[in-house]
């Protein structure tokens, strides 16, 4: 082989030298545990006798047992409710404050832009255990100073730590964390839209809330998928909120959430065929409604396109 083919082949084989190590780590840590869980989805532990002795426990093929009981499960179908109507709350309110957020950052009038967008963003950087222990603490009647004031100015002290105002207590926590990131993506999207498109917009007279309403908001629109999408994605993974409010009050139960039930069947009963079963189901929920919106919203933007 000459100098130059080996040239050749060493530019050619250059990429997949530079993209075989991040291939060997998503293989090692989550092609291959993916697959390990689809595949204990199938199987069961079969008992003998008295379950004591050698050869008294054994795994066995179990088809779709774990699937149907899955499905079957009203503590699951439940916990999934639970995190539609918290869904509900936390998806529109943080991407529209995100939105406002942003488009006030980008206005020409704006003061102290980097502070105020570090300050927005600064929640996000908070790791979700640690915002859900600092908000827990606000929400206890005996140790928040928001109960306090409250008390001395004789106002009614709700207790957002049961019933309906759990949902909008966990929303909160799960709201002031997010905003900042969706706000970063929807102001990068616009502060790349060309300042002609504005220049033009000033000559035709049109008000800043117009530009906004006509310009900033349908430019952006790729960027609200976006994070639709991601948020669509950190609602049916919740889990460490609810995780860790459940020591502060009784209303949060071990199965509030799909993956905390998959949680407390693999490690609290030891179940790990079952809520591997259970784990799949939520991975292909969320694969199907992040397909579906993905797919409705590009149909929409061919739509417009075509018009």
């Amino acid at each position: 082989m000459t100098t130059a083919r080996r040239r050749s082949y060493g530019v050619k084989g250059a990429p997949y030298g530079f993209l075989l190590p991040a291939t060997i780590l998503f293989a090692l840590f989550f092609a291959l545990p993916i697959g390990y869980a689809v595949w204990l989805s199938f199987r069961k532990v079969k008992v003998s006798g008295l379950g004591l002795g050698s050869g008294a426990r054994r795994e066995v093929w179990a088809g779709l047992e774990n699937y149907t009981a899955a499905l079957t499960d009203s503590e699951l179908l439940d916990g999934a409710l639970r995190v539609l109507g918290y869904g509900c709350i936390v998806v529109p309110v943080m991407l529209g404050l995100a939105l406002l957020f942003a488009l006030m950052l980008d206005s020409e009038k704006v003061r102290l832009a980097p502070f105020t967008r570090l300050a927005i963003f600064l929640p996000y950087a908070v790791p979700g255990v640690v915002a859900a222990l600092l908000w827990g603490f606000l929400y206890l009647p005996d140790v928040s100073p928001f109960y306090f004031v409250l008390d001395k100015l004789g106002l009614p002290q709700p207790d957002l730590l049961d019933g309906g105002p759990l949902y909008l207590a966990l929303s909160n926590i799960a709201v002031w964390g997010g905003t900042g990131f969706n706000m970063i993506v929807i102001y990068t999207s616009l502060r790349s839209i060309p300042a002609e498109v504005y220049e033009a917009a000033k000559l035709d007279g049109a008000t800043p809330l117009q530009t906004a309403l006509r310009i900033k908001i349908p430019m952006v629109a790729p960027s609200l998928v976006l994070t639709f999408f991601f948020s669509i994605i950190a609602t049916l993974q919740v889990f460490s909120e609810p995780t860790t409010l459940k020591p502060l009050t009784n209303s949060v139960s071990t199965t509030w959430s799909p993956l905390m039930k998959v949680y407390q069947d693999a490690f609290g009963k030891g179940d790990i065929y079952a809520a591997a079963a259970q784990a799949t189901i939520i991975a292909l929920a969320t694969l199907l409604l992040s397909f579906g919106f993905l797919r409705a919203a590009n149909r929409r933007r061919e739509q417009e396109a075509a018009r």
